[in-house]
């Protein structure tokens, strides 16, 4: 067997398409432009980088961007004062606070701050309450985009065994809820679960997103599931310019999956495009 490779960055230009294709609808039936306000404290290289990425592709769908760039000394105080600004600005649906931030600010308490109608990443207490009670919420970026993956594989997953390795705020308990609303029988894994192996053997799907290179193998996978692999680690290379590679040995897992993410290319691209889709969706309920 030789598992089906997931195209996150065909299926990413896809999500694109429709979201520009929203956008002009929308500008057309409303007068209405989606706004994205993405707000970066200090000058971390991988941030800036996905940050420059935002805003191009923002501009791509046909949507304003707002960039803020801020001092990496910036105070608790200016932070809030530019996020209550843009709570106000009629201009701006979405707002991202890019993380991590510096030390002494505190993630958890700038995220509150952000207008839930407004937090397009998903990370509000109301966005969180309502994805785990049935609501209509904004959900992270990076688990929508592995289950719009996964559906495109497997449309009903009701009753699949389904198995998160890991449980961060940002993709492993999301992912779980996403995975429970439609009718999973989800099981959370991480650093305490015994015998790890043997319970992502009993997964139809697995999803990776542990942070640690290649930690999966062909063995920890039952015949024929579907493996989504959110991580990404750099390892070192003969050569010396290194190499990205998931938290699954693709090669190896390839073997025995039905169908699997690669990295880079899966589930990475999805990411800044179901932004998009979430700040398009911000645009619509401001009018609706």
């Amino acid at each position: 067997m030789t598992a089906l490779r997931i195209d996150g960055k065909a299926f990413a230009e896809q999500v694109r398409q429709e979201v520009a294709e929203g956008v002009s609808a929308l500008k057309a039936s409303h007068g209405v432009t989606p706004g994205l306000a993405v707000v970066l404290v200090g000058e971390d290289p991988a941030s800036q980088v996905y940050v420059r990425n935002k805003v191009k592709q923002t501009e791509a769908c046909g949507m304003r961007s707002f960039h803020h760039v801020l001092d990496v000394d910036t105070s608790r105080e200016s932070l809030m004062s530019l996020i209550q600004s843009l709570n106000a600005d009629p201009a701006v649906h979405g707002i991202l606070v890019q993380l991590p931030l510096p030390a002494h600010l505190d993630s958890k308490d700038v995220i509150e701050a952000i207008d839930p109608a407004k937090d397009v990443d998903g990370f509000h207490t109301s966005n969180v309450g309502q994805l785990w009670t049935g609501g209509n919420p904004f959900v992270p970026c990076t688990p929508l985009g592995c289950m719009k993956l996964l559906k495109s594989i497997e449309p009903n997953i009701a009753g699949k065994n389904a198995v998160v390795i890991g449980r961060s705020n940002i993709v492993g308990r999301p992912m779980a809820a996403l995975l429970l609303n439609e009718s999973a029988t989800v099981t959370i894994a991480h650093s305490k679960t015994h015998n790890l192996p043997a319970v992502c053997r009993e997964a139809d799907i697995l999803v990776a997103a542990v942070g640690r290179p290649q930690m999966v193998k062909a063995d920890w996978i039952k015949p024929g599931a579907i493996v989504l692999d959110v991580g990404i680690n750099r390892i070192e290379t003969e050569d010396g310019k290194g190499r990205l590679v998931g938290d699954v040995d693709f090669d190896d897992v390839s073997t025995v999956a039905r169908a699997i993410t690669p990295v880079p290319g899966g589930p990475g691209p999805m990411t800044i495009a179901c932004l998009l889709a979430n700040t398009l969706e911000a645009a619509k309920r401001s009018v609706s």
